[in-house]
C-alpha cells in the first residue's frame, strides 16, 4: 500500500543503473531529445525477470498507450522509470538526464488500488502535494500552491469536493483527484498507471479530454491501458509489452492483429475485441 506522502518521497533514493559487468551502458545518441528514453532495462523480483532488456524511445507530444497482458511488466516499467523499484540493469533518462535530476518534469498517477485512501487528508491536500517538488520538503504549502491545486480540481470537475476527505470520494472521484494532483505538478511527461480502470463513463470521458488537452499543450502522456477496444480511439502511439517490447510506434502502424497475437500469445478471447477495434481504426 502506498502512503500518499511516499509517492513523492520514494523517489529520493535513486537506484543504480549498471550492466551486469558493472559498466554503464551507453545511451542512444538521440535520447536527449526524448521525454523518456529507456535503454537495456531489466527489472527482476526475487531473481525472476519481470521487465527484460527493454529499449524504448517515447516521442514528445504524444498520447501513448502501454499495452500488454496481465503480468507483462507494465506497472513495473512505469515504476522503474521513476526509481520506485530497483533496476537489475539499464538506464532511464528524462530529456537526456537521470530521473533524479528531472523528477520535477514528471507527473505520476498511480493505480488507485495502491494508495492508502484512509490517510486523513482532503482532496485539496492531495492535489497540493503536487507542488512539493517545487516548494521542497517540510515547507508549508503557500497560497499560490493551494490556488493552483484548486484550479486543477476545477479542471477535473471536483472543485465542489475540495474539502472532502479522500476516503469519502467515489472511485472515479479518487481517480480524478490524482489526475488533478499530476496537473498541479505542471509536468512535461505524465506517467499514468491504468487511470481508466474501474471508473464510470463520465470519469472516462473526463480523462480522455484531459489527455487531449495535455497533448495540445505539448505534453507527453504514457498510459498503462488494458481495454484493447479503445486503444485506436484514445491513443496516437502504442507500446506493446510482454516482458520485452514487442513493437512500438504510431497506433495505425503497430496496433494490428499480428502484433497482438505476439503480445498476448494468441488468446483469441482477448484478440476478438481488439480485432474489431483495429478494423474500425483502419476505416
Amino acid at each position: 500500500m502506498i502512503r500518499l506522502f511516499n509517492i513523492d518521497r520514494a523517489t529520493q533514493k535513486p537506484a543504480q543503473s549498471q550492466s551486469p559487468g558493472g559498466e554503464r551502458d551507453p545511451l542512444p545518441e538521440h535520447s536527449a531529445s526524448s521525454p523518456l528514453s529507456i535503454h537495456d532495462l531489466t527489472v527482476a523480483y526475487h531473481r525472476k525477470p519481470v521487465v527484460w532488456d527493454v529499449d524504448l524511445e517515447i516521442p514528445e507530444g504524444k498520447i501513448v498507450a502501454l499495452v500488454g497482458p496481465n503480468g507483462a511488466g507494465k506497472s513495473t516499467l512505469i515504476k522503474a522509470c521513476q526509481e520506485l523499484v530497483p533496476k537489475a540493469s539499464g538506464l532511464v533518462q528524462i530529456y537526456g538526464k537521470p530521473y533524479r535530476q528531472q523528477r520535477h518534469l514528471v507527473g505520476y498517477v498511480p493505480q488507485r488500488e495502491s494508495v492508502d485512501w484512509d490517510f486523513p487528508v482532503s482532496a485539496l491536500d492531495v492535489v497540493a502535494m503536487g507542488g512539493y517538488q517545487r516548494l521542497g520538503w517540510f515547507r508549508p504549502v503557500n497560497k499560490r500552491c493551494k490556488a493552483e491545486a484548486m484550479h486543477a480540481l476545477e479542471r477535473v470537475g471536483l472543485a465542489d469536493y475540495a474539502g472532502r476527505q479522500i476516503s469519502q470520494l467515489s472511485g472515479g472521484q479518487q481517480q480524478r483527484t490524482f489526475l488533478a494532483r499530476a496537473l498541479a505538478q505542471n509536468a512535461k511527461l505524465y506517467l499514468m498507471d491504468e487511470p481508466f480502470a474501474a471508473v464510470d463513463a463520465a470519469t472516462e470521458k473526463a480523462i480522455v479530454e484531459l489527455l487531449h488537452e495535455l497533448k495540445e499543450r505539448g505534453k507527453t502522456c504514457l498510459v498503462v491501458h488494458h481495454d484493447l477496444a479503445t486503444v485506436a480511439e484514445y491513443f496516437d502511439w502504442v507500446v506493446l509489452l510482454n516482458m520485452r517490447v514487442v513493437d512500438a510506434g504510431p497506433t495505425k502502424d503497430v496496433f494490428h492483429q499480428e502484433n497482438l497475437r505476439k503480445t498476448y500469445g494468441g488468446k483469441l478471447t482477448v484478440l476478438s475485441a481488439a480485432a474489431e477495434a483495429v478494423q474500425h481504426a483502419g476505416e
